[in-house]
């Protein structure tokens, strides 16, 4: 029973893998041949790593067949079917196509639906189950999307451009605001939280729900917030608006001009609300509305940043400022993130 000659790079490849190879059969493989090559005796081999001369004759042999790559040994188990090939492609369907593409009236994948395709379109006999595990081993989970609106106004780069154009050429006696509402509800919004395992925590609520609407403004240079709180049970309703924009000709008295930036509701526009109307016949010289393309509420700031500045980045009771009073001044919105000149390029 010899020993084995070892190179000075087989010695150090057979030491990484038995001291970082995770497969504790490769581990003692290395091991096996480690031993033999510094001269010890089979049996104190077969002593110390509990293994049989039989095992130590294998992977002599086999080493001295094949060299160290030997030692990664042989994949177990049965061979990949020729159906393991579709795997990439079938991660593409699912991340990057959809399912109308090939024929289906859903929105969604379905691993059935995958292996319909396989199996009726590519000839390749593949159960739903066998598409569920690829998709796992491919990192892919199975959890709810977020619902997304298309865009639909076919003026939108547009009136983005106009938007840019207004910002960047702005007098100095006038300024822009970009401007939005959000509901605030006096319980705080349960959800997960450290505790100890097996103890359920409490959180301390009001007992009774109350929702309240608040009008905000970010300057689109500075941040700084102006927010409106709403009356009970008002909503978002055109006297809320009108109230903000109250609050947006106190705040930004030292200007001439107001340029306000919101989105298409209703209760912004002239022609679908008479007290908007109403006030714009009476301010409209100061105060001057600009919309926002329909259905991007992306582009619009404002939102995050009224919504960190009442909350201060946590659910809580509505919001009130210096006593309720409309058109207080919060100074600059917490966690409002990137101004919207910087967002409009200008």
């Amino acid at each position: 029973m010899t020993s084995i000659r070892l190179t000075a790079d087989d010695r150090n490849t057979l030491l990484g893998y038995y001291r970082r190879d995770p497969d504790p059969q490769v581990h003692l493989r290395a091991h096996i041949l480690l031993l033999l090559a510094d001269g010890h005796a089979w049996a104190t081999i077969a002593a110390v790593l509990f293994t049989s001369p039989d095992t130590i004759a294998r992977w002599k042999g086999r080493f001295q067949r094949g060299g160290v790559g030997e030692v990664l040994g042989r994949p177990r188990g049965r061979k990949r079917s020729a159906a393991w090939a579709w795997v990439a492609v079938v991660v593409a369907w699912v991340l990057t196509r959809r399912p109308a593409e090939f024929g289906f009236a859903r929105s969604r994948w379905s691993c059935e639906a995958v292996a319909v395709v396989l199996r009726e379109d590519y000839r390749t006999p593949v159960c739903r189950e066998t598409v569920r595990r690829w998709l796992r081993q491919a990192g892919l989970v199975w959890r709810r999307p977020r619902p997304t609106l298309r865009p639909r106004d076919p003026d939108r780069q547009a009136k983005l451009g106009a938007l840019r154009e207004l910002l960047g050429g702005l007098p100095d006696d006038e300024t822009a605001v970009f401007t939005d509402e959000v509901d605030i509800n006096l319980n705080p919004k349960i959800g997960p939280m450290w505790m100890r395992r097996g103890e359920q925590a409490a959180v301390e609520t009001p007992g009774s729900n109350e929702k309240r609407y608040l009008a905000g403004s970010i300057h689109w240079r500075t941040g700084r917030v102006i927010l409106t709180e709403g009356l009970p049970r008002e909503g978002r309703s055109a006297g809320l608006f009108c109230r903000h924009l109250d609050g947006l000709r106190r705040a930004f008295r030292h200007y001439k001009v107001i340029h306000v930036v919101c989105d298409n509701a209703r209760t912004h526009k002239p022609e679908r609300s008479k007290a908007v109307r109403e006030y714009l016949a009476a301010w409209g010289g100061r105060v001057v509305l600009h919309y926002l393309p329909t259905y991007a509420p992306e582009c619009n700031p404002d939102r995050a940043g009224v919504v960190a500045a009442a909350r201060g980045g946590h659910a809580q009771p509505p919001l009130r400022v210096d006593g309720g009073t409309a058109g207080a001044d919060v100074g600059m919105a917490p966690g409002a993130g990137i101004l919207p000149g910087t967002l409009f390029g200008v």
